[in-house]
Protein backbone atom coordinates (compact mmCIF):
# COMPACT_ATOMS: atom_id res chain seq x y z
CA UNK A 1 0.00 0.00 0.00
CA UNK A 2 1.22 3.33 -1.09
CA UNK A 3 2.39 6.05 1.59
CA UNK A 4 0.27 9.41 2.17
CA UNK A 5 1.92 12.42 1.43
CA UNK A 6 3.09 14.03 4.20
CA UNK A 7 1.67 17.32 3.39
CA UNK A 8 -1.51 15.75 2.63
CA UNK A 9 -1.89 14.10 5.75
CA UNK A 10 -1.32 17.46 7.65
CA UNK A 11 -3.68 19.38 5.09
CA UNK A 12 -0.82 22.04 4.74
CA UNK A 13 0.89 23.41 1.35
CA UNK A 14 4.70 22.24 0.71
CA UNK A 15 5.92 25.51 1.28
CA UNK A 16 4.08 25.84 4.76
CA UNK A 17 5.75 27.81 7.50
CA UNK A 18 7.07 25.72 10.76
CA UNK A 19 4.14 27.02 12.94
CA UNK A 20 1.29 26.54 10.71
CA UNK A 21 2.78 22.74 10.20
CA UNK A 22 2.45 22.78 13.85
CA UNK A 23 -0.69 24.12 14.13
CA UNK A 24 -2.09 21.53 11.74
CA UNK A 25 -0.59 18.68 13.63
CA UNK A 26 -1.81 19.90 16.75
CA UNK A 27 -5.43 20.03 15.18
CA UNK A 28 -5.33 16.14 14.14
CA UNK A 29 -3.77 14.88 17.16
CA UNK A 30 -6.47 16.57 19.17
CA UNK A 31 -8.99 14.86 16.64
CA UNK A 32 -7.38 11.37 16.98
CA UNK A 33 -5.76 11.31 20.47
CA UNK A 34 -6.59 8.07 21.80
CA UNK A 35 -8.24 9.79 24.74
CA UNK A 36 -10.96 10.94 22.42
CA UNK A 37 -11.37 8.09 20.95
CA UNK A 38 -11.23 4.81 22.89
CA UNK A 39 -11.13 1.50 21.39
CA UNK A 40 -10.86 3.11 17.94
CA UNK A 41 -8.16 1.43 15.71
CA UNK A 42 -9.14 3.56 12.83
CA UNK A 43 -8.40 6.72 14.50
CA UNK A 44 -5.48 5.52 16.31
CA UNK A 45 -3.75 4.60 13.08
CA UNK A 46 -4.55 8.26 11.66
CA UNK A 47 -3.10 9.42 15.10
CA UNK A 48 0.26 7.91 14.42
CA UNK A 49 -0.04 8.42 10.91
CA UNK A 50 -0.54 12.58 11.52
CA UNK A 51 2.76 12.00 13.83
CA UNK A 52 4.84 10.60 11.79
CA UNK A 53 4.35 13.33 8.86
CA UNK A 54 4.98 16.13 11.92
CA UNK A 55 7.94 14.10 12.97
CA UNK A 56 9.17 14.99 9.28
CA UNK A 57 8.30 17.88 8.36
CA UNK A 58 9.20 19.56 11.79
CA UNK A 59 12.81 19.10 11.23
CA UNK A 60 14.18 21.14 9.06
CA UNK A 61 16.97 18.51 7.85
CA UNK A 62 14.24 15.46 7.39
CA UNK A 63 11.98 17.19 5.52
CA UNK A 64 14.82 18.64 3.08
CA UNK A 65 15.58 15.31 2.44
CA UNK A 66 11.70 14.27 2.02
CA UNK A 67 11.33 17.29 -0.50
CA UNK A 68 13.54 15.87 -2.35
CA UNK A 69 13.14 12.16 -2.33
CA UNK A 70 10.09 11.87 -0.97
CA UNK A 71 9.59 8.57 1.33
CA UNK A 72 12.75 6.76 -0.46
CA UNK A 73 14.39 9.33 2.13
CA UNK A 74 13.80 7.16 4.81
CA UNK A 75 13.98 4.05 3.25
CA UNK A 76 16.72 2.32 5.04
CA UNK A 77 16.04 2.56 8.33
CA UNK A 78 15.84 6.32 8.91
CA UNK A 79 12.81 7.03 10.70
CA UNK A 80 9.87 9.13 9.68
CA UNK A 81 6.38 7.92 8.85
CA UNK A 82 5.21 5.27 10.18
CA UNK A 83 8.33 5.12 12.51
CA UNK A 84 6.07 5.37 15.99
CA UNK A 85 5.27 1.91 17.49
CA UNK A 86 2.44 2.59 19.29
CA UNK A 87 0.70 6.13 21.44
CA UNK A 88 2.83 5.66 23.68
CA UNK A 89 5.95 5.97 22.13
CA UNK A 90 4.43 9.51 20.39
CA UNK A 91 3.77 11.30 23.72
CA UNK A 92 7.00 10.78 24.70
CA UNK A 93 8.76 12.46 21.35
CA UNK A 94 6.28 15.02 21.82
CA UNK A 95 5.23 15.38 25.26
CA UNK A 96 5.44 19.19 24.92
CA UNK A 97 3.06 19.28 21.95
CA UNK A 98 0.55 17.18 24.02
CA UNK A 99 0.89 19.24 27.64
CA UNK A 100 -1.68 21.34 26.50
CA UNK A 101 -4.02 19.64 24.28
CA UNK A 102 -5.72 18.29 26.77
CA UNK A 103 -6.68 19.59 30.57
CA UNK A 104 -6.72 15.94 31.77
CA UNK A 105 -6.13 13.57 28.66
CA UNK A 106 -2.35 12.20 28.36
CA UNK A 107 -1.18 13.96 32.17
CA UNK A 108 -0.34 10.40 33.30
CA UNK A 109 1.50 9.57 30.58
CA UNK A 110 3.53 12.77 30.99
CA UNK A 111 3.75 11.84 34.79
CA UNK A 112 5.88 8.47 33.84
CA UNK A 113 7.70 10.41 31.02
CA UNK A 114 9.26 13.14 33.32
CA UNK A 115 11.62 11.75 35.20
CA UNK A 116 12.73 9.06 32.59
CA UNK A 117 15.27 9.43 30.59
CA UNK A 118 15.49 12.73 27.59
CA UNK A 119 17.20 13.67 24.42
CA UNK A 120 18.38 17.24 24.81
CA UNK A 121 17.98 20.21 22.28
CA UNK A 122 19.37 20.81 19.34
CA UNK A 123 21.13 23.87 19.27
CA UNK A 124 21.62 26.47 16.72
CA UNK A 125 25.59 28.55 16.22
CA UNK A 126 26.14 31.32 13.47
CA UNK A 127 29.51 31.90 12.30
CA UNK A 128 30.92 33.54 9.64
CA UNK A 129 33.92 32.05 7.16
CA UNK A 130 35.50 34.19 3.93
CA UNK A 131 36.23 33.64 0.58
CA UNK A 132 39.25 31.98 0.60
CA UNK A 133 38.01 29.84 3.40
CA UNK A 134 35.29 28.74 0.92
CA UNK A 135 37.85 27.93 -1.81
CA UNK A 136 40.25 25.63 0.81
CA UNK A 137 37.68 24.86 3.81
CA UNK A 138 39.13 25.69 7.26
CA UNK A 139 38.97 24.74 10.92
CA UNK A 140 37.74 27.07 13.26
CA UNK A 141 37.14 26.75 17.61
CA UNK A 142 33.69 27.93 18.74
CA UNK A 143 32.50 28.04 21.96
CA UNK A 144 28.98 28.92 23.10
CA UNK A 145 27.08 28.34 26.57
CA UNK A 146 24.32 25.71 27.21
CA UNK A 147 22.99 23.48 30.06
CA UNK A 148 24.19 19.51 30.98
CA UNK A 149 22.64 17.17 33.34
CA UNK A 150 24.00 17.42 36.98
CA UNK A 151 25.82 13.73 37.62
CA UNK A 152 25.70 14.08 41.10
CA UNK A 153 22.06 13.45 41.32
CA UNK A 154 21.30 12.26 37.76
CA UNK A 155 19.16 15.42 36.43
CA UNK A 156 17.06 14.41 39.41
CA UNK A 157 17.69 17.84 41.54
CA UNK A 158 17.61 15.32 45.11
CA UNK A 159 20.51 15.38 46.96
CA UNK A 160 22.10 12.20 47.09
CA UNK A 161 20.52 9.34 49.05
CA UNK A 162 17.32 10.86 48.75
CA UNK A 163 14.16 10.93 45.82
CA UNK A 164 11.59 13.98 45.09
CA UNK A 165 8.12 13.33 46.27
CA UNK A 166 5.11 13.82 44.57
CA UNK A 167 3.44 17.43 44.34
CA UNK A 168 0.42 16.83 46.74
CA UNK A 169 -1.46 19.65 44.40
CA UNK A 170 -1.19 18.31 41.12
CA UNK A 171 -1.06 14.56 42.41
CA UNK A 172 2.40 14.60 40.23
CA UNK A 173 0.80 15.75 36.50
CA UNK A 174 2.22 19.55 36.90
CA UNK A 175 -0.82 20.69 35.45
CA UNK A 176 -4.10 21.65 38.37
CA UNK A 177 -7.30 21.46 36.63
CA UNK A 178 -10.45 23.82 36.75
CA UNK A 179 -13.79 22.42 35.32
CA UNK A 180 -16.44 24.98 33.87
CA UNK A 181 -19.19 23.37 32.83
CA UNK A 182 -17.96 20.90 29.19
CA UNK A 183 -14.27 22.90 28.98
CA UNK A 184 -11.69 21.65 31.33
CA UNK A 185 -9.22 24.45 32.02
CA UNK A 186 -6.03 23.24 32.76
CA UNK A 187 -2.69 25.80 34.17
CA UNK A 188 0.67 25.18 35.83
CA UNK A 189 0.94 23.94 39.09
CA UNK A 190 1.73 26.73 41.07
CA UNK A 191 3.45 24.37 43.94
CA UNK A 192 5.88 22.39 41.89
CA UNK A 193 6.04 24.83 39.04
CA UNK A 194 5.16 22.05 36.58
CA UNK A 195 7.13 19.51 37.68
CA UNK A 196 4.93 17.34 39.05
CA UNK A 197 7.59 16.79 41.95
CA UNK A 198 8.79 18.41 45.20
CA UNK A 199 12.37 18.25 46.69
CA UNK A 200 13.09 18.33 50.39
CA UNK A 201 16.73 18.04 49.85
CA UNK A 202 18.19 20.05 47.36
CA UNK A 203 21.34 18.90 45.22
CA UNK A 204 24.23 21.02 46.40
CA UNK A 205 26.12 21.21 43.21
CA UNK A 206 23.09 22.30 40.71
CA UNK A 207 20.50 23.62 43.61
CA UNK A 208 18.39 21.22 42.97
CA UNK A 209 17.34 22.35 39.56
CA UNK A 210 19.36 19.15 37.92
CA UNK A 211 20.78 20.94 35.14
CA UNK A 212 24.37 22.43 35.61
CA UNK A 213 25.67 25.43 33.23
CA UNK A 214 28.23 24.59 30.60
CA UNK A 215 30.77 26.46 28.63
CA UNK A 216 32.20 24.04 25.32
CA UNK A 217 34.28 25.03 23.26
CA UNK A 218 34.36 22.78 20.24
CA UNK A 219 36.90 23.05 16.55
CA UNK A 220 34.63 22.48 13.73
CA UNK A 221 35.69 21.35 10.46
CA UNK A 222 34.56 23.96 7.70
CA UNK A 223 34.57 21.97 4.62
CA UNK A 224 35.00 23.76 0.86
CA UNK A 225 32.32 25.09 -1.33
CA UNK A 226 30.06 26.42 1.30
CA UNK A 227 28.30 29.10 0.95
CA UNK A 228 25.56 31.20 3.55
CA UNK A 229 22.90 29.52 4.64
CA UNK A 230 24.10 26.32 5.01
CA UNK A 231 24.17 24.24 7.72
CA UNK A 232 26.92 21.33 9.00
CA UNK A 233 25.53 18.97 11.72
CA UNK A 234 27.63 18.22 14.67
CA UNK A 235 26.30 15.08 16.24
CA UNK A 236 26.03 15.01 19.91
CA UNK A 237 26.99 18.69 20.95
CA UNK A 238 23.83 20.15 21.66
CA UNK A 239 22.10 20.39 24.71
CA UNK A 240 23.08 17.54 27.33
CA UNK A 241 20.27 15.20 28.05
CA UNK A 242 17.90 15.03 30.65
CA UNK A 243 18.14 12.21 33.41
CA UNK A 244 20.82 10.56 31.78
CA UNK A 245 19.80 10.81 27.92
CA UNK A 246 21.44 11.55 24.86
CA UNK A 247 22.71 15.00 24.01
CA UNK A 248 21.25 16.73 21.30
CA UNK A 249 23.25 18.27 17.94
CA UNK A 250 24.87 21.67 17.32
CA UNK A 251 23.34 22.93 14.06
CA UNK A 252 26.22 25.49 12.53
CA UNK A 253 24.58 27.54 10.04
CA UNK A 254 27.50 29.57 7.96
CA UNK A 255 27.80 33.40 6.68
CA UNK A 256 30.58 33.95 4.20
CA UNK A 257 31.74 37.59 4.58
CA UNK A 258 31.26 40.11 1.86
CA UNK A 259 34.64 40.47 0.12
CA UNK A 260 36.03 43.74 -0.91
CA UNK A 261 36.29 43.11 -4.70
CA UNK A 262 34.04 39.97 -5.74
CA UNK A 263 30.72 39.53 -5.76
CA UNK A 264 29.46 35.68 -5.62
CA UNK A 265 26.57 33.94 -7.49
CA UNK A 266 27.17 29.88 -7.04
CA UNK A 267 30.42 29.00 -7.96
CA UNK A 268 31.15 31.72 -10.03
CA UNK A 269 32.96 35.53 -9.05
CA UNK A 270 32.27 38.95 -10.63
CA UNK A 271 34.89 42.21 -10.62
CA UNK A 272 35.61 44.94 -12.46
CA UNK A 273 39.13 45.16 -14.22
CA UNK A 274 39.78 48.65 -15.09
CA UNK A 275 42.25 48.23 -18.79
CA UNK A 276 44.05 50.92 -20.64
CA UNK A 277 42.77 52.48 -23.22
CA UNK A 278 46.15 51.16 -25.52
CA UNK A 279 45.37 47.57 -24.20
CA UNK A 280 41.82 47.53 -25.26
CA UNK A 281 42.92 48.79 -28.85
CA UNK A 282 45.46 46.15 -29.23
CA UNK A 283 45.01 43.85 -27.28
CA UNK A 284 47.14 42.18 -24.01
CA UNK A 285 47.66 40.06 -21.08
CA UNK A 286 47.38 41.09 -17.66
CA UNK A 287 47.68 40.77 -13.83
CA UNK A 288 44.39 40.08 -12.10
CA UNK A 289 44.29 39.57 -8.70
CA UNK A 290 41.86 36.39 -7.54
CA UNK A 291 40.98 35.62 -3.86
CA UNK A 292 44.08 33.39 -3.57
CA UNK A 293 46.36 35.62 -5.37
CA UNK A 294 47.22 36.65 -8.98
CA UNK A 295 46.71 35.41 -12.25
CA UNK A 296 46.89 36.51 -15.69
CA UNK A 297 43.75 37.33 -17.95
CA UNK A 298 43.87 37.93 -21.90
CA UNK A 299 41.78 40.79 -23.04
CA UNK A 300 41.21 40.13 -26.69
CA UNK A 301 42.28 43.39 -29.18
CA UNK A 302 39.50 45.80 -29.65
CA UNK A 303 37.26 44.74 -26.40
CA UNK A 304 34.12 47.04 -25.89
CA UNK A 305 33.26 48.87 -22.34
CA UNK A 306 31.26 46.31 -20.63
CA UNK A 307 31.61 43.33 -22.31
CA UNK A 308 33.62 40.54 -19.79
CA UNK A 309 36.74 38.78 -19.67
CA UNK A 310 37.05 35.08 -18.15
CA UNK A 311 39.52 33.70 -15.49
CA UNK A 312 38.68 29.87 -15.71
CA UNK A 313 39.14 27.60 -12.62
CA UNK A 314 39.75 30.69 -10.24
CA UNK A 315 36.10 30.76 -8.78
CA UNK A 316 34.46 28.81 -5.87
CA UNK A 317 34.27 25.22 -5.11
CA UNK A 318 30.83 23.25 -4.85
CA UNK A 319 29.63 21.20 -1.55
CA UNK A 320 28.40 18.79 -4.71
CA UNK A 321 31.96 18.59 -6.75
CA UNK A 322 35.55 19.16 -7.02
CA UNK A 323 35.20 21.25 -10.11
CA UNK A 324 35.82 25.08 -8.85
CA UNK A 325 33.76 27.88 -11.15
CA UNK A 326 35.45 31.17 -13.17
CA UNK A 327 36.23 34.31 -12.25
CA UNK A 328 34.07 37.17 -14.76
CA UNK A 329 35.90 40.58 -14.68
CA UNK A 330 33.76 43.32 -17.01
CA UNK A 331 36.16 45.68 -18.59
CA UNK A 332 35.94 49.14 -18.26
CA UNK A 333 38.12 51.87 -19.76
CA UNK A 334 41.13 53.59 -17.92
CA UNK A 335 42.22 56.70 -19.53
CA UNK A 336 45.24 58.94 -18.06
CA UNK A 337 44.81 61.71 -16.27
CA UNK A 338 47.45 63.39 -18.00
CA UNK A 339 49.12 62.50 -21.47
CA UNK A 340 52.35 63.34 -21.70
CA UNK A 341 53.68 64.99 -24.77
CA UNK A 342 55.44 62.11 -27.11
CA UNK A 343 51.46 60.19 -26.05
CA UNK A 344 49.69 63.32 -27.37
CA UNK A 345 52.08 63.97 -30.54
CA UNK A 346 51.21 60.31 -31.49
CA UNK A 347 47.74 60.41 -31.07
CA UNK A 348 47.66 63.68 -33.08
CA UNK A 349 49.08 61.94 -35.73
CA UNK A 350 46.54 59.29 -35.74
CA UNK A 351 43.71 61.65 -35.64
CA UNK A 352 45.28 63.68 -38.46
CA UNK A 353 46.15 60.21 -40.97
CA UNK A 354 42.19 59.57 -39.97
CA UNK A 355 40.89 63.05 -40.79
CA UNK A 356 38.96 63.14 -37.23
CA UNK A 357 39.25 66.85 -35.80
CA UNK A 358 40.35 67.12 -32.14
CA UNK A 359 41.13 70.20 -29.67
CA UNK A 360 43.72 72.08 -30.10
CA UNK A 361 47.05 71.61 -28.32
CA UNK A 362 46.79 71.43 -24.27
CA UNK A 363 42.90 71.70 -24.52
CA UNK A 364 40.13 68.69 -24.33
CA UNK A 365 40.03 66.07 -22.06
CA UNK A 366 43.28 65.42 -21.47
CA UNK A 367 44.97 68.48 -21.38
CA UNK A 368 43.22 68.50 -17.93
CA UNK A 369 42.84 66.30 -14.70
CA UNK A 370 39.96 64.74 -14.56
Amino acid sequence: MAQRDYYEILGVARDAEPDVIKKAYRKLAMQFHPDKNPGDKEAEEKFKEAAGAYEVLSDQDKRAKYDRFGHAAFANGGRGGGGFTDAEDIFSHFGDIFGDLFGGGGQQRQRRSRNEPRRGSDLRYVTEVTLKDVITGSEKEIEFDTEKNCDTCNGSGAEKGSQPTTCGTCGGSGQVVRQQGFFAMASTCPTCQGNGTIIKNPCKPCKGKGRLAEHRKIRLNIPAGVDTGTRLRVATEGEGGYMGGPPGDLFVEIRVKQHPKFEREGEHLFSVLNVPYVQMLLGAEIEVPTVTGKATVEVPRGIKVGDNVKLSGEGLPSLRGSRRGDIYFQVQVEFPDKLDKKEEEALREIAKAKGIKVSSEGGGFFGRKK
